[in-house]
C-alpha cells in the first residue's frame, strides 16, 4: 500500500476534556499500540511530519491506532491515528486523525478530533456517522464529514477582519 497525501475532506475540531466512555449507541473505536503492523507503518508514514516535530522536541510520540469500516462499501477501512506527546497534545488532550483507504491511497477524511470516537449504524452518503466525545455527531455530506453542532457566532468577526485588512493594506484573497 502507498500512503496517499490527499486531504480533500479535512476538518479541525476540538472540544473540552474528553469523556472516558464512547456513546453506548455506537461501536467504539479502540486505539492501541500495534508496533510493526501494516497499519502502524501506514500511520507513521501518514503522520511523519508530526512525528518529526515531536522528535525535534526530544519527545518520541506514542502512536495509537485503530481501524473500523467507516464506509458502507465493503472493504473500505478507516485508519484512526492518535499521536501522544507533550509537543503534540493540548489542553483538550490528544487529537485523532481519520484516514479512509481508497485504492492505493489513504485519504484524510477527518482531522484533529478530540475525545472518544464511536461509529454509528446510521449513514449518510455511503459513510457511517461518527460520534465524538459522547455527543458530537459528524455526518458525511457533500464529500466530507460535517459537524452537526453549530458553533455560536463570534461577534462581528467577519467585519473586524475586513476592518483590519483595510487598515493594514491586506488584500482579501477570499480564504485561498
Amino acid at each position: 500500500m502507498v500512503a496517499g497525501t490527499a486531504a480533500a475532506a479535512v476538518h479541525h475540531h476540538s472540544r473540552g476534556a474528553a469523556k472516558n466512555a464512547p456513546t453506548a449507541s455506537g461501536k467504539p473505536v479502540l486505539l492501541s499500540q500495534q508496533p510493526g503492523s501494516e497499519l502502524d507503518k501506514q500511520a507513521r508514514l501518514l503522520n511523519a511530519d508530526d512525528i518529526a516535530t515531536s522528535l525535534r522536541h526530544h519527545q518520541p510520540p506514542l502512536v495509537l491506532i485503530g481501524s473500523a469500516p467507516l464506509s458502507t462499501r465493503k472493504g473500505e477501512i478507516a485508519l484512526f491515528v492518535q499521536l501522544q506527546s507533550a509537543a503534540l497534545c493540548g489542553s483538550a488532550g490528544c487529537s485523532t486523525d481519520v484516514y479512509l483507504h481508497r485504492g492505493d491511497d489513504w485519504i484524510k477524511v477527518l482531522d484533529s478530533i478530540s475525545g472518544a470516537v464511536s461509529i454509528l449504524p446510521q449513514s449518510h452518503g455511503g459513510m457511517y456517522d461518527i460520534i465524538v466525545d459522547g455527543d458530537d455527531r459528524w455526518v458525511w455530506r457533500g464529500g466530507s464529514y460535517q459537524d452537526t453542532v453549530s458553533a455560536p457566532p463570534i461577534g462581528n468577526l467577519r467585519g473586524e477582519i475586513k476592518r483590519f485588512q483595510a487598515e493594514n493594506g491586506v488584500k482579501d484573497d477570499g480564504g485561498h
